[in-house]
């Protein structure tokens, strides 16, 4: 199914920033991750499952099944434009020169991949992250459970800018995700086919407590999840929001933390 049949979005003006999907090119590298090989997915296959809801920008993020290549993502964002940018794995040893020409091709975060793996290992987390920021303004994105959050807190508290996708997963934890958000943390509202939790307590639990902290996301092709984002998942939010924190929610906290810079000023510092 693509569009939105709620009518939400198509009638809204500028669009949607769509915070969280994948792009799975098969003229790329793509290896097993637990047994699973995921069906291709290709710019052309987004732009028309996503035909309706006027999506104007988005985030596209590098999943387990990638590793470390940077060639699919990089044809991905010039296929798609500049309103639209890379959420990137990479080695702890990667070269300065190499993450400044990722910067330049439009990546602006580097994922953690804590469930499954393909990313760099939690013990260089911190390190990367504050690497990555201040060289190159990214900020970090976590895929983690929510039960793993509390014995992480310290470490996620620390990164310079951090995100934590798909609610964190779990209702166990969620305690330790809204003292995250407290502290500053965003949150991805994407992934309904993957939380074991009402997702509509989960967006307002967390708009209670910082609203600039949610981003809507499709996670298309939403890979592994019980179930495919679904235009109709949009309608939760429109139920739970009020119209000022609608618009933050599903465009306007997006586009402030990918489309505009950290300070120049920031740069450079000492790691």
């Amino acid at each position: 199914m693509s569009g939105d049949p709620s009518g939400l979005i198509d009638q809204r003006d500028p669009g949607i920033f769509d915070a969280h999907f994948h792009v799975i090119d098969p003229n790329h590298p793509i290896r097993a991750n637990d047994g699973f090989l995921p069906d291709p997915f290709t710019v052309d296959d987004y732009l028309e499952r996503t035909a309706g809801l006027n999506v104007t920008g988005g985030a596209v993020v590098s999943g387990s099944f990638q590793g470390f290549d940077q060639g699919y993502l990089v044809d991905a964002l010039e296929k798609l434009g500049n309103s639209f940018v890379g959420v990137t794995q990479v080695p702890a040893e990667i070269a300065d020169g190499e993450i400044l020409e990722l910067d330049r091709a439009g990546v602006r975060a580097v994922r953690f991949n804590l469930r499954r793996g393909g990313s760099a290992e939690l013990a260089d987390m911190v390190r990367l992250a504050r690497r990555v920021y201040y060289l190159a303004g990214w900020h970090s994105e976590l895929y983690v459970e929510g039960r793993d959050l509390k014995g992480l807190f310290d470490r996620i508290a620390a990164l310079p800018v951090a995100c934590v996708d798909h609610f964190g997963l779990e209702r166990e934890g969620f305690g330790d995700l809204l003292r995250l958000v407290e502290s500053g943390v965003k949150v991805k509202a994407s992934g309904f086919g993957r939380i074991d939790m009402d997702p509509s307590v989960a967006i307002r639990e967390i708009a209670n407590v910082d609203p600039t902290a949610l981003m809507f996301g499709t996670d298309l092709p939403s890979t592994r999840a019980d179930r495919p984002f679904r235009g109709s998942d949009l309608e939760l939010f429109g139920e739970v929001l009020g119209s000022a924190d609608l618009e933050a929610v599903l465009r306007d906290n997006a586009e402030a933390l990918y489309l505009k810079r950290p300070r120049v000023d920031a740069f450079n510092h000492d790691c």
